[in-house]
């Protein structure tokens, strides 16, 4: 907000409204967000070697929420403070892991949507070697994800030594036209709507495949549940990524005096915080579609599952007490002897 225009909006009554949107959105998708991802890594990692249905993105995309979450608590300190009490670099940090967030979950949405579509169309072709390229295409998403993240923070100015300022209340660092709309147009085509085209296709695809013969490897079943992760990943895009992906341009409009109309630019500064906080909303709505789209998830929370799990980890536990015990008794013997 700092370039913005004093006379079309109180810059006081901006903020507090702004600081209460954020810390009503962070504290509602704190625990949720924290307690859906720390079981989604617990579920995913029982099944990551047993079946192929991008377990491995679904992971990846879980780390990612629960990365945000966890920064989440001195976002809401700050924003019900109004003040950072905590260092410049922890600011930064913070303001880059919700970027990072937000790309790396745009970018795995995209890999499980195209996975799920290519098992329902060639079945045969994913082997070990596929696993592989899995991985793979895991690590360069984060490279590319935390290495086109860094704009963000390092735009940004540090601040002076009494001022208490973090995120994107910082003032911004003098950058050209030119570069800024070049960040804007990357952020926008590569980021968001190369992915959301390529999830559409994917939608689109294995819609397609319903209306076909299933084959001996698969069934319409198993095609109508790899639809719903397909749509579902559709849905996550649509609802958090979309509305913040219009009002960035708008934002950036705004910021740079482009425009002039005082009700519209209130109107795009109001929007534009609920907008963010939709596009962390995909920390919580991310466990849920994992839920309700992925046999592994339901059958691990399952009511037979759980018990069944504690018992089995008490039957180890017994197993290897029992076990301790008959090794003494032998060694107690041995001695005696």
């Amino acid at each position: 907000m700092n370039s913005s225009n004093d006379s079309c909006e109180n810059r006081e009554d901006l903020q507090k409204y702004q600081h209460f949107i954020y810390a009503v959105f962070y504290t509602v998708i704190l625990v949720p967000g924290l307690i859906g991802n720390v079981l989604a890594l617990w579920v995913f990692r029982a099944y990551v070697k047993e079946t192929k249905k991008a377990v491995i993105f679904m992971i990846n995309l879980a780390m990612a929420d629960l990365l945000q979450v966890l920064s989440l608590p001195l976002r809401i300190y700050y924003y019900l403070n109004n003040s950072w009490p905590f260092s410049h670099f922890l600011c930064m940090f913070c303001f880059y892991l919700k970027y990072v967030n937000m790309y790396a979950s745009i970018y795995f949405l995209a890999c499980i949507s195209a996975r799920r579509c290519m098992l329902i169309i060639r079945p045969l072709r994913y082997s070990a070697t596929e696993r592989h390229l899995d991985r793979g295409l895991c690590v360069a998403g984060w490279l590319a994800v935390c290495l086109g993240c860094l704009p963000f923070p390092l735009m940004r100015q540090s601040p002076a030594q009494e001022s208490d300022v973090c995120f994107s209340e910082l003032l911004l660092k003098p950058v050209s036209a030119g570069a800024v709309v070049t960040l804007i147009c990357v952020a926008e085509l590569l980021g968001f709507l190369l992915p959301l085209s390529l999830v559409f296709t994917c939608s689109w695809l294995t819609a397609r495949s319903l209306k076909q013969k299933a084959g001996v490897l698969q069934d319409s079943g198993e095609k109508r549940k790899a639809l719903k992760m397909v749509l579902s990943c559709a849905g996550v895009f649509l609802l958090c990524f979309a509305p913040y992906h219009v009002t960035f341009i708008l934002d950036f409009m705004v910021k740079s005096k482009s425009v002039t109309n005082c009700t519209f630019e209130d109107f795009i500064r109001r929007c534009h915080p609920v907008t963010l906080c939709l596009a962390s909303l995909n920390s919580c709505l991310d466990p849920v579609m994992y839920y309700f789209t992925t046999d592994e998830f339901k059958r691990r929370l399952s009511r037979q599952e759980v018990p069944e799990s504690l018992q089995l980890h008490r039957r180890f536990s017994c197993a290897i007490s029992e076990e301790k015990t008959t090794q003494n008794e032998q060694m107690e013997c041995d001695t005696a002897t």
